[in-house]
């Protein structure tokens, strides 16, 4: 389907059809989140991202069965490794354009956007590109809510469900668990996810404590078709002052 609107944990809601946004493109090669960040102009990076140089300190593809959205849903810290191969993503689903704003005040926080006048590329199938640091500054700890869009575009074959499962943790251990669903997705469509998410309240200890350590806080982003997981990416974060 098109644009949804989506709140954390929360059944979403069905827009009508003069909010649905769905059209069909030319299939293109599809290529991790992670790598659409990093290609972003230096003016469009509101947020700090950068990758890790430390190979002791970058995951590794560990993916050795199926994996299914209960098994994650079980997880109490973050994997040591990719539980999908990069290939895994037969269904050429490609992120184009991803924003990040504060509710409230409608604040952009952080916006990339693959160039539409660029060649297709073909599939990156390091594992690097699908691993990020983020630093959102110390503010960020004192939002409530955070809305992301998302622009994806599908390969030739249509997806029955597309979901996404989003697990956070601090210092290993889990802080909030994220679960939408967007729904069907026609052949070579381009599509619009807004999800929003609200934040856990954080006292003011816990808030120093995330600040003065940074990238303890983790994420691993999980997607799936139906059962079937094609896409895992992992992040970790800051807030510096």
């Amino acid at each position: 389907m098109g644009k949804q609107r989506h709140r954390g944990n929360v059944r979403p809601r069905r827009r009508s059809k003069n909010e649905i946004k769905q059209k069909r493109e030319s299939p293109q090669l599809a290529r991790p989140a992670a790598c659409l960040l990093y290609n972003a102009k230096p003016k469009e990076r509101m947020a700090t991202t950068k990758k890790s140089s430390s190979s002791s300190s970058k995951p590794s593809s560990s993916a050795k069965k199926t994996i299914t959205p209960a098994e994650v849903l079980k997880l109490t810290a973050p994997t040591t490794g990719f539980l999908c191969p990069v290939t895994a993503n037969t269904y050429g689903i490609d992120f184009v354009e991803f924003r990040i704003r504060e509710m409230e005040s409608n604040t952009v926080l952080f916006h990339v956007q693959k160039d539409p006048s660029a060649p297709a590329e073909p599939m990156v199938e390091d594992d690097s590109c699908r691993f990020i640091k983020y630093d959102f500054g110390h503010k960020f700890l004192t939002y409530k809510t955070v809305g992301t869009t998302l622009t994806f575009k599908v390969g030739p074959k249509e997806v029955p469900t597309f979901r996404m499962i989003e697990r956070h943790y601090y210092h290993n251990k889990l802080i909030k668990s994220f679960d939408f669903k967007f729904g069907f997705c026609i052949p070579n469509s381009t599509n619009e996810w807004e999800v929003i998410y609200e934040l856990p309240k954080l006292s003011k200890a816990e808030v120093e404590d995330m600040i003065t350590h940074p990238y303890e806080t983790k994420s691993d982003s999980f997607y799936f078709v139906g059962d079937q997981l094609v896409m895992h990416n992992k992040a970790e974060y800051a807030y510096s002052r």
